[in-house]
């Protein structure tokens, strides 16, 4: 009887960790439906590079990148909490993590090969939510304007 009720709560936190890892996944490719969205909306460039991106971050596949990516449009749709993504991030990913979300927002922004103010400015407001260092979301930008040359 123990053992059932232990495996009963085992089962338990094992769907929770699952349902958090979806929430953070979700709240992440939110922020890139995001930035892609803020200025003219997500063309076909940017928005084919968040599903390969989400594919590499998370070791997803093609189809799982792509579900993610409707599923995220379609919150972008419902809420443009920012907050509410932003906090996710930040208390599932350390600091590194967060600067790595950083530079691949600003490869969404820079897919369609030039950086609207809009995009400028909802990076900006991102690294803030995030509390990652503007030096450092800087040097996320370098290393992706160096990818791009």
């Amino acid at each position: 009887m123990l053992d059932q009720i232990l495996s009963l709560i085992g089962n338990a936190a094992q769907t929770e960790a699952a349902n958090r890892q979806d929430r953070i996944r979700l709240a992440a490719a939110a922020l890139l439906v995001e930035i892609a969205r803020v200025d003219e909306g997500a063309d076909a460039t940017e928005r084919r590079r968040i599903a390969e991106l989400l594919a590499q971050r998370f070791a997803l596949s093609s189809t799982e990148a792509e579900v993610l990516l409707q599923e995220a449009e379609e919150e972008a749709d419902r809420s443009s909490q920012l907050f509410a993504y932003t906090r996710e991030i930040k208390d599932a990913f350390d600091y590194d993590e967060r600067v790595e979300l950083i530079e691949l927002l600003w490869e969404v922004a820079y897919a369609d090969d030039r950086l609207h103010h809009l995009e400028a400015n909802l990076m900006r407001r991102i690294t803030g939510l995030l509390h990652v260092d503007d030096r450092d979301s800087g040097e996320a930008r370098k290393r992706v304007l160096a990818r791009r040359s």
